[in-house]
Protein backbone atom coordinates (compact mmCIF):
# COMPACT_ATOMS: atom_id res chain seq x y z
CA UNK A 1 0.00 0.00 0.00
CA UNK A 2 1.43 3.94 -0.77
CA UNK A 3 1.57 6.20 1.66
CA UNK A 4 -0.70 8.01 -0.52
CA UNK A 5 -3.07 5.82 0.07
CA UNK A 6 -2.41 5.32 3.89
CA UNK A 7 -2.59 9.15 4.29
CA UNK A 8 -6.24 9.25 2.63
CA UNK A 9 -7.43 6.66 4.99
CA UNK A 10 -6.16 8.44 7.72
CA UNK A 11 -8.20 11.38 6.68
CA UNK A 12 -11.16 9.76 6.05
CA UNK A 13 -10.77 8.61 9.60
CA UNK A 14 -9.79 11.72 11.19
CA UNK A 15 -12.78 13.53 9.14
CA UNK A 16 -15.74 10.64 10.27
CA UNK A 17 -17.87 12.03 12.30
CA UNK A 18 -17.93 8.71 14.22
CA UNK A 19 -14.45 9.34 15.25
CA UNK A 20 -14.72 12.96 16.01
CA UNK A 21 -17.44 11.73 18.27
CA UNK A 22 -15.76 9.53 20.07
CA UNK A 23 -12.99 11.87 20.62
CA UNK A 24 -15.31 14.92 22.37
CA UNK A 25 -16.42 11.42 24.17
CA UNK A 26 -13.17 11.14 25.54
CA UNK A 27 -12.58 14.36 26.46
CA UNK A 28 -15.60 14.35 28.53
CA UNK A 29 -14.76 11.55 30.56
CA UNK A 30 -11.25 13.49 30.64
CA UNK A 31 -12.85 16.10 32.36
CA UNK A 32 -15.39 14.14 34.59
CA UNK A 33 -11.89 12.05 36.22
CA UNK A 34 -10.02 14.97 36.86
CA UNK A 35 -13.06 16.48 38.61
CA UNK A 36 -13.04 13.37 40.75
CA UNK A 37 -9.61 13.66 41.74
CA UNK A 38 -10.48 16.81 43.40
CA UNK A 39 -12.65 14.39 46.18
CA UNK A 40 -11.38 12.48 48.85
CA UNK A 41 -11.65 8.80 46.78
CA UNK A 42 -10.95 4.66 48.35
CA UNK A 43 -7.74 3.77 47.03
CA UNK A 44 -9.16 1.49 44.45
CA UNK A 45 -10.85 4.14 42.48
CA UNK A 46 -7.85 6.43 42.66
CA UNK A 47 -5.31 3.28 41.18
CA UNK A 48 -8.77 3.29 38.87
CA UNK A 49 -8.69 6.63 37.48
CA UNK A 50 -5.06 6.79 37.19
CA UNK A 51 -5.02 3.95 34.96
CA UNK A 52 -8.05 5.36 32.87
CA UNK A 53 -5.93 8.96 32.82
CA UNK A 54 -2.97 7.04 30.61
CA UNK A 55 -5.36 5.58 28.78
CA UNK A 56 -6.47 8.90 27.53
CA UNK A 57 -3.16 10.57 27.18
CA UNK A 58 -2.19 7.54 24.97
CA UNK A 59 -5.63 7.93 23.05
CA UNK A 60 -4.96 12.16 22.88
CA UNK A 61 -1.44 10.88 21.45
CA UNK A 62 -2.50 8.25 19.17
CA UNK A 63 -5.24 11.15 17.58
CA UNK A 64 -2.71 13.50 17.39
CA UNK A 65 -0.43 10.92 15.48
CA UNK A 66 -3.44 10.32 12.86
CA UNK A 67 -4.09 14.07 12.54
CA UNK A 68 -0.27 15.27 11.92
CA UNK A 69 0.06 11.89 9.57
CA UNK A 70 -2.93 12.65 7.90
CA UNK A 71 -2.16 16.45 7.24
CA UNK A 72 0.04 17.65 4.15
CA UNK A 73 3.25 17.60 6.20
CA UNK A 74 4.51 19.59 9.15
CA UNK A 75 3.97 23.20 7.73
CA UNK A 76 0.41 22.42 6.90
CA UNK A 77 0.17 21.08 10.15
CA UNK A 78 1.86 23.67 12.32
CA UNK A 79 0.36 26.41 10.20
CA UNK A 80 -3.43 25.90 12.16
CA UNK A 81 -3.19 27.62 15.64
CA UNK A 82 -5.85 24.38 16.84
CA UNK A 83 -3.29 22.18 15.97
CA UNK A 84 -0.56 23.96 18.06
CA UNK A 85 -2.99 24.01 20.71
CA UNK A 86 -3.46 20.68 20.94
CA UNK A 87 -0.12 19.75 20.43
CA UNK A 88 1.15 21.81 23.41
CA UNK A 89 -1.92 20.10 25.96
CA UNK A 90 -0.83 16.47 25.02
CA UNK A 91 2.88 17.07 25.05
CA UNK A 92 2.17 18.58 28.60
CA UNK A 93 -0.25 15.43 29.22
CA UNK A 94 2.85 13.36 28.91
CA UNK A 95 4.71 14.82 31.94
CA UNK A 96 4.79 11.77 34.54
CA UNK A 97 2.21 12.14 37.71
CA UNK A 98 5.04 11.47 39.84
CA UNK A 99 7.13 13.44 42.00
CA UNK A 100 7.48 17.54 42.24
CA UNK A 101 5.65 17.69 39.25
CA UNK A 102 2.26 16.33 40.35
CA UNK A 103 0.73 19.52 40.32
CA UNK A 104 2.14 20.77 37.00
CA UNK A 105 0.81 17.66 35.30
CA UNK A 106 -2.51 17.93 36.78
CA UNK A 107 -2.75 21.23 36.31
CA UNK A 108 -1.54 20.74 32.27
CA UNK A 109 -4.28 17.79 32.49
CA UNK A 110 -6.95 20.50 33.30
CA UNK A 111 -6.09 22.10 30.55
CA UNK A 112 -7.31 19.01 28.14
CA UNK A 113 -10.83 20.10 28.68
CA UNK A 114 -10.23 23.14 26.13
CA UNK A 115 -9.85 20.55 23.50
CA UNK A 116 -13.40 20.18 23.39
CA UNK A 117 -13.24 24.02 21.48
CA UNK A 118 -10.96 22.88 18.79
CA UNK A 119 -12.88 19.85 18.20
CA UNK A 120 -16.29 21.75 17.99
CA UNK A 121 -16.36 23.88 14.98
CA UNK A 122 -19.06 26.09 16.78
CA UNK A 123 -16.97 26.49 19.80
CA UNK A 124 -14.04 27.54 17.34
CA UNK A 125 -16.16 29.88 15.58
CA UNK A 126 -17.05 31.61 18.52
CA UNK A 127 -13.18 31.87 20.32
CA UNK A 128 -11.95 33.06 16.86
CA UNK A 129 -14.63 36.63 17.15
CA UNK A 130 -13.65 36.74 20.36
CA UNK A 131 -9.99 36.57 19.37
CA UNK A 132 -10.90 39.06 17.18
CA UNK A 133 -13.28 41.35 18.95
CA UNK A 134 -10.28 41.75 21.65
CA UNK A 135 -8.56 44.79 18.90
CA UNK A 136 -11.54 46.67 18.33
CA UNK A 137 -12.90 46.34 21.93
CA UNK A 138 -9.03 47.45 22.94
CA UNK A 139 -9.94 51.18 21.82
CA UNK A 140 -13.51 51.10 23.86
CA UNK A 141 -11.84 49.92 27.05
CA UNK A 142 -9.41 52.99 26.66
CA UNK A 143 -12.10 55.51 26.36
CA UNK A 144 -13.75 54.15 29.34
CA UNK A 145 -10.99 54.20 31.32
CA UNK A 146 -10.47 57.82 30.68
CA UNK A 147 -14.11 58.35 32.07
CA UNK A 148 -13.43 56.74 34.85
CA UNK A 149 -9.96 58.50 35.24
CA UNK A 150 -11.94 62.12 35.23
CA UNK A 151 -14.85 60.86 37.16
CA UNK A 152 -12.56 59.00 39.51
CA UNK A 153 -11.11 62.45 40.23
CA UNK A 154 -13.78 64.59 40.28
CA UNK A 155 -14.81 62.15 42.74
CA UNK A 156 -11.87 62.34 45.02
CA UNK A 157 -12.11 66.31 45.05
CA UNK A 158 -15.60 66.50 45.55
CA UNK A 159 -16.76 63.32 48.42
CA UNK A 160 -12.50 62.76 49.47
CA UNK A 161 -13.74 64.43 53.17
CA UNK A 162 -16.87 62.79 53.35
CA UNK A 163 -15.63 59.17 53.35
CA UNK A 164 -11.96 58.59 52.63
CA UNK A 165 -12.19 54.59 52.11
CA UNK A 166 -13.89 54.94 49.32
CA UNK A 167 -12.94 58.09 47.29
CA UNK A 168 -9.28 59.07 49.38
CA UNK A 169 -7.67 59.77 46.17
CA UNK A 170 -8.11 58.85 42.15
CA UNK A 171 -6.89 55.09 42.36
CA UNK A 172 -9.24 54.07 45.08
CA UNK A 173 -12.07 56.28 43.70
CA UNK A 174 -11.93 54.10 40.13
CA UNK A 175 -12.41 51.25 42.20
CA UNK A 176 -15.53 52.88 43.95
CA UNK A 177 -16.62 53.85 40.27
CA UNK A 178 -15.77 49.86 39.25
CA UNK A 179 -18.09 48.63 41.92
CA UNK A 180 -20.77 51.53 40.94
CA UNK A 181 -20.78 50.34 37.18
CA UNK A 182 -21.49 46.98 38.32
CA UNK A 183 -24.54 47.94 40.50
CA UNK A 184 -23.18 46.37 43.90
CA UNK A 185 -24.64 48.73 46.44
CA UNK A 186 -24.13 51.92 44.79
CA UNK A 187 -27.31 53.51 46.43
CA UNK A 188 -25.88 53.41 49.87
CA UNK A 189 -22.43 55.22 48.04
CA UNK A 190 -24.90 57.67 46.57
CA UNK A 191 -27.49 58.35 49.54
CA UNK A 192 -23.69 59.42 51.80
CA UNK A 193 -22.92 61.91 49.61
CA UNK A 194 -26.08 63.15 48.89
CA UNK A 195 -27.01 64.09 52.42
CA UNK A 196 -23.97 66.87 51.84
CA UNK A 197 -24.60 67.39 48.09
CA UNK A 198 -27.92 66.81 47.21
CA UNK A 199 -27.19 67.39 43.51
CA UNK A 200 -24.43 64.68 43.43
CA UNK A 201 -27.20 61.98 42.26
CA UNK A 202 -25.89 63.55 38.94
CA UNK A 203 -22.67 62.43 39.17
CA UNK A 204 -23.43 59.12 39.61
CA UNK A 205 -26.62 58.56 37.14
CA UNK A 206 -24.26 60.16 33.97
CA UNK A 207 -21.71 57.85 35.51
CA UNK A 208 -23.82 54.96 34.88
CA UNK A 209 -25.81 55.91 31.35
CA UNK A 210 -21.86 56.47 30.08
CA UNK A 211 -20.54 53.34 31.17
CA UNK A 212 -23.08 50.29 32.29
CA UNK A 213 -25.20 51.23 29.63
CA UNK A 214 -23.26 53.01 26.27
CA UNK A 215 -19.83 51.12 26.78
CA UNK A 216 -20.98 47.92 27.69
CA UNK A 217 -23.57 47.84 24.76
CA UNK A 218 -20.54 48.94 22.37
CA UNK A 219 -19.24 45.94 23.54
CA UNK A 220 -21.69 43.64 22.52
CA UNK A 221 -22.41 45.39 19.47
CA UNK A 222 -18.70 44.80 18.60
CA UNK A 223 -18.66 40.77 19.84
CA UNK A 224 -21.89 40.43 17.43
CA UNK A 225 -20.44 41.92 14.49
CA UNK A 226 -17.39 40.39 14.33
CA UNK A 227 -19.38 37.11 15.52
CA UNK A 228 -21.66 37.47 12.64
CA UNK A 229 -18.78 37.35 9.95
CA UNK A 230 -17.39 34.26 11.64
CA UNK A 231 -20.44 32.63 11.06
CA UNK A 232 -20.38 33.94 7.41
CA UNK A 233 -17.18 32.62 6.75
CA UNK A 234 -17.72 29.27 8.66
CA UNK A 235 -20.90 28.90 6.44
CA UNK A 236 -19.05 29.76 3.36
CA UNK A 237 -16.14 27.33 4.31
CA UNK A 238 -18.84 24.86 4.62
CA UNK A 239 -20.22 25.15 1.41
CA UNK A 240 -16.82 25.24 -0.69
CA UNK A 241 -16.19 21.94 1.25
CA UNK A 242 -19.29 20.42 0.21
CA UNK A 243 -18.83 21.88 -3.26
CA UNK A 244 -15.19 20.30 -3.31
CA UNK A 245 -16.68 17.31 -2.04
CA UNK A 246 -19.43 17.00 -4.43
CA UNK A 247 -16.69 17.37 -7.77
CA UNK A 248 -19.20 20.50 -8.95
CA UNK A 249 -16.60 22.56 -10.00
CA UNK A 250 -14.12 19.92 -11.75
CA UNK A 251 -12.78 19.83 -15.23
CA UNK A 252 -15.14 17.27 -16.53
CA UNK A 253 -18.59 19.20 -15.71
CA UNK A 254 -17.67 21.96 -16.78
CA UNK A 255 -16.47 20.41 -19.73
CA UNK A 256 -19.87 18.41 -19.74
CA UNK A 257 -22.04 21.82 -19.62
CA UNK A 258 -20.08 23.72 -22.80
CA UNK A 259 -19.98 20.69 -24.60
CA UNK A 260 -23.09 20.35 -27.26
CA UNK A 261 -25.09 17.51 -28.03
CA UNK A 262 -23.16 15.27 -25.39
CA UNK A 263 -20.43 15.11 -27.22
CA UNK A 264 -16.79 15.26 -25.64
CA UNK A 265 -15.06 18.43 -25.37
CA UNK A 266 -11.99 19.12 -27.50
CA UNK A 267 -8.97 21.31 -26.62
CA UNK A 268 -10.09 23.58 -29.15
CA UNK A 269 -13.77 23.92 -28.01
CA UNK A 270 -12.69 24.07 -24.40
CA UNK A 271 -10.24 27.18 -25.46
CA UNK A 272 -13.00 28.63 -27.54
CA UNK A 273 -15.66 27.97 -24.09
CA UNK A 274 -12.95 29.48 -21.85
CA UNK A 275 -12.62 32.72 -24.18
CA UNK A 276 -16.59 33.08 -24.79
CA UNK A 277 -19.08 34.71 -22.58
CA UNK A 278 -21.63 31.80 -20.87
CA UNK A 279 -25.11 31.15 -22.08
CA UNK A 280 -27.78 32.05 -19.80
CA UNK A 281 -28.62 28.20 -20.11
CA UNK A 282 -25.53 27.52 -18.71
CA UNK A 283 -25.76 30.20 -16.05
CA UNK A 284 -28.97 29.13 -15.38
CA UNK A 285 -27.86 25.49 -15.14
CA UNK A 286 -25.04 26.21 -12.57
CA UNK A 287 -27.29 28.06 -10.45
CA UNK A 288 -29.66 25.45 -9.71
CA UNK A 289 -26.88 22.79 -8.89
CA UNK A 290 -25.57 25.47 -6.32
CA UNK A 291 -29.40 25.71 -4.85
CA UNK A 292 -29.67 22.05 -5.10
CA UNK A 293 -26.21 21.71 -3.50
CA UNK A 294 -27.62 24.64 -0.59
CA UNK A 295 -30.61 22.42 0.46
CA UNK A 296 -28.38 19.51 0.73
CA UNK A 297 -26.39 20.92 2.86
CA UNK A 298 -29.06 22.87 5.23
CA UNK A 299 -30.54 19.88 5.17
CA UNK A 300 -27.15 17.86 6.30
CA UNK A 301 -27.15 20.40 9.06
CA UNK A 302 -30.27 19.83 10.39
CA UNK A 303 -30.24 16.42 10.86
CA UNK A 304 -26.99 16.97 12.64
CA UNK A 305 -28.53 19.18 15.35
CA UNK A 306 -31.35 17.03 15.88
CA UNK A 307 -31.43 14.42 18.40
Amino acid sequence: MSVTAIQNKLKIIDQSKAFQGFVIFVIVVSALSIGAHTYHLPPWLEKSLLVLDIGITVFFLFELIIRYLASDGPKSFFSKGWNIFDTVIVIGSLIPLGGSTVLLARLLRIFRVLRLVSMVPELRMLINALFKAIPRMGYIVLLMFVIFYIYGAVGSMLFGHINAFLWGDVSIAMLTLFRISTFESWTSIMYETMAVYPLSWMFYLSFIFLTTFTFLNMMVGTVLDVMSEESRLMSEAKLQFAIEQQGILTTENVGSITAPNGLEPTSERVADNENRPATAAEIKQLHAKIDQLTALLLQQQNTQRQP
